[in-house]
């Protein structure tokens, strides 16, 4: 279908793909008056020449650096989760089906929408990423060597400090421990152990350098158990945090408050949910581990409420609920605009 001849069009939605766009476009009353398929190319030619109207896209890779090229142009252009635009598709699936959907998911008022990351945000957030992997890759390489060690009845303390301390005298073992194979095979293993540490070194400390100095980073280091990692991730996932009203919305955007199902007057709260952003998630959890094991930390204002709640919770759930609280002082600290203090901050972030 193609554009309709003397007809405004008020809405777009746009299914991104990696070289066709398909695109519906709705008039004021929700007519359907646009419905093409463009190429990569031709959607911000196409989208310049059109009089300022709203666009939805799903929150998906290459989105971002359209949101920006859009707005540039005059446009309203938003971002949602693909999972709150699902319920809006009607009959079986298809491209179009899935832009028009769009089209109809971003005119509604209570629709929760993703905030467009800067090219900055972007960069930050794939240092993260590459870091990340690199970690991943590390424990992977790790767990193979103790597992080469244990099938020839080698058991070595758990962390990888002891096994690098004691893998240098493992190698130099008479050949009824190791064959000479399979220490060929472990040196091969522990070379690209110190390759992966030398690159996750790098990318660390191009991180720490970036956090120190951006000022949301340095505002959120004041925070008990929060670091260059943390706060860089944080910012990098949420920018100013402007996308979130107060501090229990961040944390449940985390996944870091309980599952709730519940029925008629039965409110029912399982584990937490889980859903969001699962490397910060993550990160925040090592976080509180940190303070809980570091109880000169608790004197900055968390020692009240830390003593409180470890008479009555497990040292697991206390580990969660601290990251929850964590999670709600970081966000009060970035959004405010100040640095983490002890009374104020802890009445802000709930």
């Amino acid at each position: 279908m193609s554009q309709q001849v003397g007809t405004t069009i008020a809405v777009i939605g746009i299914d991104i793909g990696k070289n066709s766009f398909h695109v519906v476009g709705l008039d004021h009353r929700g007519a359907i008056v646009l419905r093409q398929r463009w190429s990569r190319g031709q959607v911000e030619s196409r989208l310049a020449i059109m009089p300022p109207c709203l666009i939805g896209m799903e929150a998906c890779v290459g989105a971002h650096h359209l949101s920006r090229k859009l707005k540039a142009l005059g446009h309203d252009a938003r971002l949602m989760p693909a999972k709150y635009v699902r319920p809006y598709s009607k009959g079986q699936k298809n491209d179009f089906r899935d832009a028009e959907a769009i089209a109809e998911a971003v005119q509604r008022p209570t629709m929760k929408f993703v905030a467009t990351k800067t090219a900055d945000q972007l960069d930050l957030q794939a240092l993260h990423r590459v870091r990340e992997r690199l970690v991943s890759q590390r424990t992977g390489i790790i767990n193979q060597i103790r597992a080469f060690l244990l099938e020839r009845g080698v058991a070595v303390r758990q962390g990888q400090r002891f096994l690098r301390i004691e893998l240098p005298r493992l190698l130099t073992a008479p050949p009824d421990v190791l064959s000479p194979r399979m220490v060929r095979v472990i040196e091969d293993l522990a070379g690209d152990w110190r390759r992966l540490d030398q690159r996750i070194e790098a990318l660390s400390a191009e991180i720490e350098a970036i956090a120190r100095r951006d000022a949301g980073c340095q505002r959120l280091m004041s925070v008990p158990g929060i670091g260059p990692i943390i706060s860089s991730a944080m910012v990098a996932a949420i920018g100013k945090g402007d996308g979130f009203g107060k501090g229990r919305d961040f944390a449940a955007w985390l996944g870091l408050v309980p599952k709730q199902i519940s029925t008629g007057d039965r409110t029912i709260l399982g584990k937490i949910s889980k859903r969001g952003n699962r490397y910060l998630r993550v990160l925040f959890v090592q976080a509180a581990w940190v303070v809980l094991i570091k109880p000169k930390s608790w004197e900055r204002g968390l020692k009240r409420w830390l003593e409180a709640a470890r008479k009555r919770l497990h040292r697991n759930v206390l580990a969660i609920a601290l990251a929850n609280k964590l999670a709600r002082i970081a966000w009060s600290v970035l959004a405010n605009h100040r640095n983490f203090e002890t009374t104020r901050i802890l009445v802000a972030a709930q």
